[in-house]
């Protein structure tokens, strides 16, 4: 049963909707004055707020901005005898979620104070939902680093994350460009707003189109239904484009105009549809490079490096090595059920003098199987599996007379180690399809590098 507390200094009308809000089915707590209701307030926790403006002693108005500092979730209706423009103004301005003159309708009176506790549900529900992803990917919490590299990466987002101009970030795979995307969205305008991301790897041409602008029923094989596409469900968000490099030429043209223009249609549609959100896009590729080889439009490049942030990679910050291994730890023991918190200085060293050609991810993913093969709170040398590496320039060196079939081998087995083994990617570098990659490892023999 919701629980609605009254505040007026007549009686008469405490005890009037007293007895009718009863019978609608709340418990009614009631007081003649502000102090009484600040008293109550926090014993009987109620659900919503009806107050007169004109009250002895303390006015409702200052009641309201009292009450929202204490909950700024909790509805507070406003009544009055009089037709006051400013403190209706002041009073909605201040938070209240109506303002009804008396004498009350009472059931107006009911529909506003049913919407109003409805409303209150919904905006509970958002806010633990929204508050899970916001704690996560606060700054304190996510981006860890004090070098200046990493300082200078948080002073971007700093600067970036009160507009919604367009963000274009660059850097090596693993690096963590979604994460600074994340916080980037989680830190400010948009922290109460949709965050949808997209791989455009992962799709061809016609899907990704599709699954960017949607589509309506019948536009091609397979829409049996209307879809929404991601910057539709993105709202007033971020929409997050994660190697944009590998769109096609007229996915590129389609981008341009829903950047310039703000507005786009679906698939198969020929209703305009406005675009909202801010657009953040993040490639491991030199996109200036593609623009110079014609493989990238230069005027969409530019409309998406308004604001760019380079994603550095570790062993250019080595010295943040160990505070990312503590925060790393703490998420995995989480996620495992685990309690390896004890780091040996030589495990410590270990892990800053490797060269984490994965970055940041390969460092999560060596821990992750470290802390799988740990027994106790010590995580142990044995544990820590890197992989050997040599320097790629030495180990596919050319070699005189070396056969065509050993250069292709040399080629692909170097492109595969180098998006660890993503086919997807590789075949992105290589142009050719997957069932033709899947048939050169087969016959060249390639296997996926032991972790030694």
């Amino acid at each position: 049963m919701e629980k609605l507390l009254i505040i007026d200094d007549d009686e008469s009308i405490r005890e009037s909707l007293k007895l009718v809000l009863s019978q609608a089915g709340y418990k009614i707590f009631d007081v003649p004055d502000a102090e009484q209701a600040l008293e109550i307030l926090e014993k009987v926790h109620p659900d919503l707020i009806i107050s007169d403006i004109k009250l002895p002693g303390m006015s409702g108005i200052e009641l309201l901005n009292k009450v929202k500092i204490l909950d700024g979730n909790l509805p507070f209706i406003v009544i009055t005898a009089y037709e006051d423009t400013s403190s209706t103004i002041e009073a909605i301005q201040q938070g209240a979620y109506d303002y009804i003159e008396k004498p009350l309708e009472i059931e107006r009176l009911k529909i506003v104070i049913k919407r109003a506790i409805e409303g209150k549900r919904i905006s509970e529900h958002l806010s633990v939902t929204i508050s899970k992803d916001s704690d996560e990917y606060k700054l304190e919490n996510s981006l860890i680093g004090k070098t200046h590299l990493m300082k200078e990466v948080l002073k971007k987002i700093g600067r970036v994350s009160t507009n919604r101009v367009s963000v274009l970030i660059q850097g090596e795979s693993g690096t963590g460009k979604e994460l600074i995307t994340k916080v980037i969205h989680y830190s400010g305008i948009t922290k109460t707003e949709p965050f949808i991301a997209v791989n455009c790897t992962s799709l061809s041409e016609t899907l990704l189109e599709s699954e960017l602008f949607g589509h309506v029923k019948g536009s091609f094989t397979g829409a049996i239904k209307d879809k929404k596409g991601k910057f539709e469900l993105a709202g007033e968000g971020t929409i997050f484009l994660d190697e944009i490099s590998e769109i096609s030429p007229n996915l590129q043209v389609k981008l341009l105009r829903v950047l310039q223009e703000k507005e786009f249609e679906k698939v198969g549609g020929e209703v305009t549809l406005p675009m909202r959100a801010r657009i953040v896009t993040a490639t491991n590729r030199n996109l200036h490079k593609y623009v110079d080889e014609g493989r990238f439009r230069e005027d969409l490049y530019y409309r998406l490096k308004v604001f760019t942030i380079e994603a550095p990679p570790l062993r250019e910050h080595r010295e943040d090595i160990p505070n990312l291994v503590i925060h790393l730890l703490k998420k995995i023991n989480k996620e495992l059920h685990k309690d390896v918190r004890k780091v040996p200085i030589e495990v410590m060293e270990m892990l800053q003098n490797y060269e984490w050609i994965g970055n940041v991810r390969e460092l999560e993913n060596t821990l992750l199987q470290a802390v799988v093969l740990t027994e106790g709170d010590v995580l142990k040398a044995e544990n820590i599996l890197l992989r050997k590496t040599e320097p790629k320039k030495n180990k596919f060196k050319p070699k005189e007379n070396l056969p065509l079939d050993e250069i292709v081998k040399n080629h692909i087995e170097l492109v595969l180690d180098h998006v660890s083994w993503n086919k997807t990617k590789a075949c992105n570098i290589l142009k050719i399809s997957k069932p033709t990659l899947d048939k050169k490892i087969k016959e060249l023999n390639l296997k996926i590098p032991e972790i030694k």
